[in-house]
């Protein structure tokens, strides 16, 4: 069990599994910036974010729910989870663009399940990620390997942060996307310059 001033948020999954650099500067060095897709994100949330209660057929939803686990030293929100009449309990995380070639959600979305079965005593076979571009849902089984990739992420995430340790920038396209481009600067990090040619070049230069 993790005590609580160890606790990391459940988004910082995420973060890791897009970049552990962006993991880092988020959750190590406390930096933070917006563009459109982060804004684009807030908008989708704004009802999410309202801490409803609401019932439809058999269905209670909660939304913005406060979750947690002393196992995985994790806490957070759950976007919005469905307490259905036969006891099964769905939740659904809300994301702004469409879904994605990797697993980061989907870690994201586990971890949450694995909160929800901490705190309830509930086995949670599956959720569902909503993605505001296609809107529509995609279902998640949460099925052993998903469970055992998220438990290896969330050991990884702390780590990084009791090492307290930004990794070096390293381009790729994906960073273009990234909210913190101009903090993290990776296209200037990519070429690896050589002291011994850089002092060799001055000299020619000022003889």
């Amino acid at each position: 069990m993790y005590p609580e001033s160890d606790y990391i948020m459940l988004s910082a999954l995420q973060h890791y599994m897009f970049c552990p650099r962006q993991c880092a500067l988020i959750h190590v060095e406390q930096l933070w910036a917006e563009n459109r897709y982060t804004a684009e994100g807030q908008v989708l949330h704004e009802r999410v974010d309202s801490h409803e209660k609401t019932k439809i057929g058999g269905v209670r939803i909660v939304r913005t729910l406060p979750i947690r686990s002393g196992c995985l030293g994790l806490s957070g929100q759950a976007d919005v989870v469905e307490f259905h009449a036969d006891g099964t309990v769905l939740p659904v995380e809300y994301k702004r663009g469409r879904p994605k070639k990797d697993q980061c959600d989907d870690v994201q979305l586990c971890a949450q399940a694995l909160c929800l079965e901490e705190m309830l005593s509930v086995d949670i076979p599956a959720g569902a990620l909503f993605y505001g571009q296609k809107r529509r849902r995609k279902a998640v089984v949460f099925d052993p390997a998903l469970r055992e990739l998220t438990l290896s992420i969330a050991q990884q995430v702390h780590d990084l942060v009791a090492r307290q340790h930004t990794p070096a920038a390293v381009y790729s396209k994906k960073c273009d996307q990234c909210s913190l481009l101009h903090l993290c600067l990776p296209r200037s990090c990519q070429e690896q310059r050589s002291v011994k040619k850089y002092l060799a070049a001055m000299i020619g230069r000022a003889g």
